[in-house]
């Protein structure tokens, strides 16, 4: 695999001697394409080492010019790399806004594999954006997979971060070209777990010893009638619960993407709300929710009710979204219900069971005969 190339390295200026003083001059190489610039510095001819590029010997002159070009080169390498963390910089300031922190923190992460990447297989600290190859691209895939063992759905999020930085350069004409033109990689997502009818059912009326377990099995289950996640549950206040028509309904904004969603509140999780509401603090519905306090041992929750599958707190939205289309809610409503600002990502959340899949095919069926009837086949 023919490599980029990327080179700062240090020279003096010999037909510019005066006393046996030279200038010291810098050049960069970037692909074949060099730029040559003055350093600013001078040396005597004699200190000067042409093969090592810097000042020779330990004498305080020496040092102080030899840290002087390390100062230069930090500082070539580091533009480089600004283009990166520009990025990153500018995505936290929409934090609170538009954006949300753990997003931010996985591109924070997406960052520093890049910059691992680049140590790992390049044996260096940064690269120019001239650099970065469809080869580089490849690579980069290949290290996730093989040294940082990720995942095929983390490493598909990791490049797809490190396309649009590489984009967004070439559109800004910082690159001449996109490197990422020609790849293509599948996040290759698994299915999504959910519980089925028979087994929220199962989870519902189950008696917990654990008064611990029993509230998070109804906050979960909470979850499941309203297509709420864990952030919107714990942020829900009284002010949320409006009445329509006479009927209660939850009208709100997402706290991920700040997207308006409404959702009727259904015979169960009013009685949710109700049973916990001599605990509310603060206005919330649900007072001092923390994440893990409630995802770690959601794992024993589902244990104890006989549910082997790996469920987690999410799933309660896919739950949500598969049973509402299972029962026939229109994949319209359920994204709205869902708050999605593409339809979309709401068929990547429902899943179409079996059972749907045969009352439709039924129906259909029953239709096309009715239809089709009077209708036969002529003979050969």
């Amino acid at each position: 695999m023919a490599r980029s190339t990327f080179k700062v390295l240090f020279y003096v200026n010999g037909s510019k001697e005066k006393n046996g003083i030279v200038p010291i001059m810098g050049r960069v190489t970037i692909n074949g394409t060099v730029a040559q610039f003055s350093c600013k510095q001078s040396v005597p001819k004699t200190l000067w080492d042409i093969k090592g590029n810097r000042a020779k010997g330990k004498s305080k002159e020496a040092r102080d010019i030899n840290l002087a070009l390390d100062n230069i080169k930090a500082q070539i390498i580091k533009h480089y790399q600004r283009i990166f963390d520009r990025e990153n910089e500018v995505f936290k300031k929409r934090v609170g806004k538009d954006r949300v922190m753990a997003t931010y923190h996985s591109r924070v992460r997406a960052r520093n594999h890049v910059a691992a990447f680049i140590k790992s297989f390049y044996r260096r600290t940064d690269m120019s954006m001239l650099e970065i190859t469809p080869d580089f691209i490849k690579e980069f895939a290949a290290y996730l997979s093989t040294e940082a063992g990720l995942h095929n759905g983390t490493i598909w999020e990791k490049c797809m971060w490190l396309k649009g930085v590489v984009m967004r350069a070439h559109f800004n004409g910082l690159i001449p070209r996109n490197p990422f033109a020609q790849f293509h990689i599948s996040p290759n997502v698994k299915e999504r777990e959910y519980l089925t009818e028979d087994e929220l059912k199962a989870l519902m009326t189950h008696e917990f010893g654990d008064a611990k377990l029993s509230y998070i099995r109804d906050i979960f289950v909470f979850a499941s009638f309203t297509a709420l996640s864990f952030v919107d549950i714990k942020e829900l206040t009284y002010d949320n619960i409006v009445e329509v028509n006479g009927e209660k309904w939850i009208l709100s904004k997402r706290h991920k993407t700040k997207v308006p969603f409404q959702v009727k509140l259904l015979d169960i999780p009013l009685q949710i709300i109700e049973r916990y509401r001599p605990l509310q603090e603060d206005n919330l519905v649900f007072p001092n929710l923390n994440y893990w306090s409630i995802c770690k041992p959601l794992k024993k929750v589902m244990k104890e009710c006989g549910i082997t599958k790996d469920i987690s707190f999410h799933c309660a939205r896919h739950g949500f979204a598969t049973l509402a289309l299972s029962m026939g809610m229109p994949i319209e409503s359920v994204s709205r219900v869902l708050g999605h600002t593409n339809i979309v990502t709401t068929q990547i959340y429902a899943k179409i069971t079996t059972q749907k899949l045969d009352s439709d095919l039924t129906l259909f069926g029953n239709r096309l005969n009715q239809s089709f009837n009077n209708v036969s086949m002529a003979g050969q």
